[in-house]
């Protein structure tokens, strides 16, 4: 397997130590992996060829991080998140559980995790597991959403064997087979319908949350005492939920706008019952079989950035997210109820803007933002007047880890008129 960092030869691939080991399986290709975003492709890795005998393959990753085939059911590879130093890397699980504080984000958690289940599983050790504590942290958060609630009532068929009595459909197959052949002449097969919560859904529900709670138990390296504190809240309500279910019955229900988050659940629920192959023994290995998968850091320091916006502008629509005008979105538009704050924000992941200028590219995509006239009229400025724009930046030495307080200074881009910048450390684990 190929083990290498995000962001590793970024704009400037490079070579990795032990290459001979790959370059028989490499046949002197060059390969790539790529993932639509909107209109656009982003790429996780590229691995270049060359002419080279010295360095025949150069590489370079950008902002995803994750396991999958180079060579399908031959060569692997492992990209996990990155800092600058080599003894720490980024704690995405700590910032998952911050973006989760924001309700809002809740709507916004699509793209950041592909998972290829239908590829061949790989391979991998349990401490290089990065998809399950994501689906885990996700799930259980939106469960507690629905327990908060209250789990959906529905109608439900159910099936049991009734004796000298008769209620619904009497499945006639049944009730010859497993109880006249057995001379249990007054026993009945019936379906029938009742009402409550132990429902299809809930049942998934309840299966894919078994699963996660023995999966929990043998993550290493992350602080499980709030999940644990999650479960305890969330079990309860699923006490007279059966778990006994055939997720495939599913494809029969149709979803309710009123439980808007039970759709995201029961895909997380899919997800984790897949990442298992339904098997809940396979949740307490040292060695994981895992679909190939790829999480977006970009997309996961967006929201993270988000939700620090959120902790600081705290009233209604003062931060806007991802709105459209003119098929454009920016990513954040901050609105003050006294007016005084105005401006477009981006949030870049790139932590090499501590050291240097915003690229022209990023200037002029935000500055675009700025000039549309549908923004001007969104946040009623004049037009004779310049949006401010500002990049927020991931920055481990900003001594900013929110923007509470006077943690919103910003630095101005000399260059360009109305531009700024402003960086913030990311949670970090030691290796």
């Amino acid at each position: 397997m190929i083990i290498i960092s995000e962001q590793y030869g970024y704009r400037n691939p490079r070579s990795i130590e032990n290459i001979e080991s790959f370059a028989t399986a490499l046949k002197k290709q060059s390969y790539n992996k790529s993932i639509q975003r909107g209109d656009n492709r982003a790429y996780c890795y590229n691995i270049l060829h060359t002419s080279d005998e010295i360095n025949p393959y150069l590489f370079e990753t950008s902002y995803f991080v994750g396991v999958d085939w180079v060579i399908e059911n031959e060569l692997p590879i492992y990209v996990y998140p990155k800092l600058d130093k080599n003894d720490s890397e980024v704690n995405y699980i700590k910032m998952l559980f911050d973006i989760l504080k924001e309700p809002e984000n809740y709507n916004h958690l699509d793209q950041l995790c592909e998972i290829y289940f239908e590829k061949p599983s790989i391979v991998i050790e349990q401490k290089q597991d990065l998809l399950t504590p994501l689906l885990l942290i996700q799930y259980i958060n939106i469960l507690k959403k629905i327990v908060q609630k209250g789990l959906k009532k529905s109608y439900y068929p159910v099936t049991k064997n009734l004796n000298a009595k008769v209620k619904g459909k009497i499945l006639i197959n049944e009730t010859i087979k497993k109880n006249h052949f057995n001379n249990k002449m007054l026993y009945s097969y019936c379906q029938y319908s009742e009402f409550g919560i132990n429902s299809i859904e809930n049942k998934v529900l309840k299966k894919a949350l078994l699963f996660s709670i023995a999966a929990m138990q043998n993550i290493r390296g992350i602080d499980i005492a709030p999940l644990n504190g999650l479960v305890n809240y969330i079990q309860p309500a699923f006490i007279n939920v059966e778990n006994e279910v055939n997720v495939a019955d599913l494809r029969s229900i149709k979803p309710n706008k009123l439980y808007k988050e039970y759709e995201q659940a029961l895909k997380f629920a899919k997800h984790i019952l897949k990442r298992y192959g339904y098997n809940i023994s396979s949740a307490n290995s040292a060695v994981i079989n895992t679909p190939p998968f790829w999480i977006d850091m970009s997309k996961l320091f967006e929201l993270y950035v988000f939700s620090k916006l959120k902790e600081r502008f705290t009233n209604h629509k003062e931060v806007t997210y991802h709105k459209t005008f003119n098929f454009l979105e920016p990513d954040f538009i901050i609105k003050t109820n006294n007016s005084e704050i105005k401006m477009v924000v981006d949030a870049k992941y790139k932590p090499q803007y501590k050291d240097g200028k915003i690229s022209v590219v990023d200037i002029r995509q935000i500055s675009g933002y700025a000039r549309l006239k549908k923004v001007y009229d969104f946040l009623n400025f004049e037009d004779d007047k310049i949006i401010d724009c500002l990049v927020i930046y991931s920055n481990q030495n900003a001594n900013r880890k929110d923007f509470k307080g006077d943690n919103f200074k910003l630095e101005d881009e000399k260059e360009y008129n109305r531009f700024f910048k402003i960086g913030i450390e990311l949670p970090i684990k030691k290796l």
